[in-house]
């Protein structure tokens, strides 16, 4: 086999899946909302809750409990599960362009992977419903009680249990904290303003690049890994 070749099939593509492959915050701002009348609390409307998708479920829920004065956060994981697997996960449509985006990027020879905050057995779901799930060899994320959730672990569960080499490696999300559980990890991490982040966050956190649409992204992804592959041979 050719040194080109290796490179090529032992390069690897992570995707975050909540704001990067599936546009999933009205169903998980219906299932917090549903989760604060549980609780017997009225939703603050004021109370800005845009930058809930990407965050660990318990950082997340804790720091809205706080808004109430609420310290519950065991009970109301327990909720906000039951309702999102009812009804909330149903509410995830594919963000128009990433299924091609994907099949590209697939196209290319390239193994890809899910590394998500979200529980795997949901992830594998939504990926499922919409016939996606077939395309990652493996789903890495948060265990059914929402432990082991962060990005770094995730990122280097992936890298360790599939014998990724880092420098082949690229991670592609939405939020600094894909980006930072790449760079964590020493794996380029790219940006999609697409999703939750936004461009300013995804260039404060350092990412190596950052495309605005689905169809710019598998030219992204072909320009640094191919920039890894240059750097492999000089090394």
């Amino acid at each position: 086999m050719k040194r080109d070749d290796t490179v090529r099939t032992q390069t690897a593509v992570l995707f975050d899946l909540d704001g990067t492959i599936v546009d999933s915050r009205a169903g998980i701002i219906d299932s917090l909302h549903g989760t604060l009348r549980d609780l017997g609390h009225e939703p603050d409307p004021s109370h800005d809750l845009s930058w809930v998708v990407g965050p660990p479920l318990r950082d997340l829920i804790g720091e809205i409990l706080n808004h109430y004065g609420d310290d519950r956060c065991d009970e109301a994981m327990a909720f906000y599960r039951a309702r999102y697997e009812a009804e909330g996960m149903f509410r995830t449509p594919v963000f128009s362009g990433m299924r091609e985006a994907i099949d590209v990027i697939g196209s290319h020879g390239r193994r890809l992977f899910i590394a998500t905050s979200k529980p795997i057995h949901l992830a594998r779901a939504i990926l499922e419903q919409h016939g996606l799930l077939n395309r990652f060899e493996h789903v890495y994320g948060a265990r059914p009680d929402d432990s082991g959730a962060e990005k770094p672990e995730l990122i280097a569960a992936a890298l360790h249990e599939q014998g990724l080499d880092k420098r082949r490696v690229v991670m592609i999300g939405d939020r600094r904290f894909d980006i930072s559980g790449a760079h964590a990890n020493g794996v380029r991490g790219l940006g999609v303003s697409w999703g939750y982040g936004g461009q300013a966050e995804l260039e404060d956190a350092g990412a190596e690049g950052i495309v605005d649409h689905p169809d710019d992204l598998p030219a992204m992804v072909e320009q640094h890994l191919h920039a890894a592959g240059l750097h492999l041979h000089d090394a």
